[in-house]
C-alpha cells in the first residue's frame, strides 16, 4: 500500500502541517488497523480514503485519524489528501469527500492551490474556565465555543506576541475535555501578509502542538470576520512550524485555501 507524507497548508516541505495519505483500493479495513498505522505514521493526523461508485453524491469516503483516536473534520489531512488525489491523475477540478461532518469539496487551481468547502463553526461566548486560563498562563481576552464536530474551545489573546511566546503547560491541557484549545490574536502587521495569528494545543487527542489546524479557521474566519470586517483573510498559524490559510466566509461556509507539497513517498509493507 502506498503511503504518502504531504505539508499542508505550504509550498516547501519542512513547513506547515505534514499528513499521512493512504488511497485504499477498496472497503476500510478495520478500526484497529486504521488506527495502528496512524499510531505508527505518529502524526497530528493520517488520512484514508477510497473511491465511491459513480453516480453518488461523493466521490471518496474519508476518515482521519491521530496516533490516538478518529476525529469527526480535519483540514489539513483534507487538503493533503486531495493534493495526492489529484497528483495521482485520479481526479481533476472538483473532489467530493464524505466524511463524519458531511460532505466536503476541494479543488485544484491552475497553479496547483486547493480550495475546501467546509462548514462554517458556530461561536457561542463563555467565561475562561479557571483550569484552562492558568494552564495558558496567559491574560485573555475574550472565549468562545466551538461547534460539534470542531469541540476547540477559542481563545483570544493580547496581541501577537502573546500568542507566539505562549509556553502553555501541555500535562494540565491534557486533562481538559474538549478536544483542544485554538489560541489567537490580530496580526501585528498585516502588511506581512496574514490577518491574524492562531496556535492549537490538542493534548487529550496525542498532539501537544498541532503546526497549522484547517478545521479550526473555520471557527478563526467569523470570529475575526467580525472584528475585521472583511469576509476574506489570511491567518497564519504555528510554533517551530508555521503555514497561512487564506479564509473565506460565505454564510454557513467557510472556504479554506492552501498549497500542499509531498515529502515522503512510500510503501506500507503491513497489510490488514
Amino acid at each position: 500500500m502506498r503511503l504518502r507524507i504531504v505539508d499542508a497548508f505550504t509550498d516547501r516541505p519542512f513547513f506547515g502541517n505534514p499528513a499521512g495519505v493512504l488511497l485504499l483500493d477498496g472497503e476500510f479495513p478495520p478500526d484497529a488497523w486504521l488506527r495502528q498505522v496512524a499510531a505508527e505514521v505518529n502524526l497530528s493526523e493520517t488520512a484514508f480514503a477510497r473511491p465511491l461508485p459513480p453516480g453518488g453524491e461523493a466521490d471518496w469516503a474519508l476518515r482521519w485519524f491521530t496516533p490516538s483516536a478518529e476525529v469527526d473534520m480535519c483540514g489539513h489531512a483534507t487538503l493533503a489528501t486531495a493534493h495526492v488525489i489529484a497528483a495521482s491523475g485520479l481526479a481533476r477540478g472538483l473532489i467530493r469527500f464524505s466524511a463524519r461532518c458531511g460532505i466536503l469539496t476541494a479543488e485544484t487551481a491552475a497553479d496547483g492551490t486547493i480550495t475546501m468547502d467546509f462548514p462554517t463553526s458556530s461561536l457561542t461566548p463563555v467565561e475562561a474556565d479557571p483550569a484552562v486560563q492558568s494552564a495558558l498562563g496567559a491574560e485573555i481576552r475574550s472565549v468562545h465555543d466551538t461547534s460539534e464536530h470542531i469541540g476547540d474551545l477559542l481563545v483570544e489573546l493580547a496581541d501577537e506576541r502573546a500568542v507566539r511566546e505562549l509556553t502553555p503547560d501541555i500535562a494540565a491541557l491534557r486533562g481538559y475535555a474538549r478536544r483542544g484549545v485554538i489560541v489567537t490574536a490580530a496580526a501585528e502587521d498585516p502588511s506581512r501578509g496574514y490577518d491574524f495569528v492562531s496556535r492549537g494545543f490538542f493534548p487529550a487527542f496525542g498532539i501537544d502542538e498541532d503546526p497549522v489546524t484547517g478545521s479550526a479557521h473555520t471557527a478563526l474566519a467569523p470570529f475575526w470576520a467580525a472584528r475585521l470586517g472583511r469576509t476574506s483573510l489570511v491567518g497564519l498559524q504555528g510554533g517551530a512550524r508555521t503555514g497561512r490559510v487564506a479564509v473565506r466566509l460565505a454564510g454557513d461556509r467557510t472556504l479554506l485555501t492552501g498549497n500542499a507539497v509531498t515529502v515522503i513517498d512510500g510503501e506500507l509493507l503491513t497489510r490488514p
